[in-house]
């Protein structure tokens, strides 16, 4: 009897060691970065590349009369603005002393967030 209790004993122990060998890995949990960043290869296309994602993350809060935290957004001069003054890369890269955005949403993946900055690198092409 004490062998099978032993043998019980030792299932459990070993059972418990194997599933606390779990990590995380954010890109596999989120999906962000599931293979390399080729959207920064290259310029960066604003009305292609640029424009899409903020449309997607940004505008629905920071456009209109009463746009969200007094940030307007949505033409080309104002998301330069935006840009130059560094903000726009602060908030979607969650940077300290910037407040994260989207606010609600899932942060921007890191490809999104490279498409954006380089964008910012490159001088903000109206192109």
């Amino acid at each position: 009897m004490k062998i099978k209790s032993l043998q019980f004993l030792l299932f459990l122990l070993l059972a418990a060691g194997i599933s606390s060998c779990y990590y995380d890995k954010e890109d596999l949990l989120y999906g962000g970065n599931s293979g390399p960043c080729t959207d920064t290869t290259g310029v960066v296309s604003y009305a292609q590349k640029v424009v899409p994602l903020l449309q997607q993350y940004c505008y629905s809060c920071h456009t209109g009369s009463f746009p969200s935290g007094n940030q307007l957004m949505g033409t080309y001069a104002a998301d330069k603005a935006m840009a130059l003054n560094g903000k726009l890369y602060g908030t979607i890269a969650h940077a300290a002393g910037y407040s994260p955005m989207p606010k609600g949403m899932a942060k921007m993946t890191g490809c999104q967030i490279a498409v954006i900055k380089k964008w910012i690198d490159s001088g903000t092409l109206n192109n």
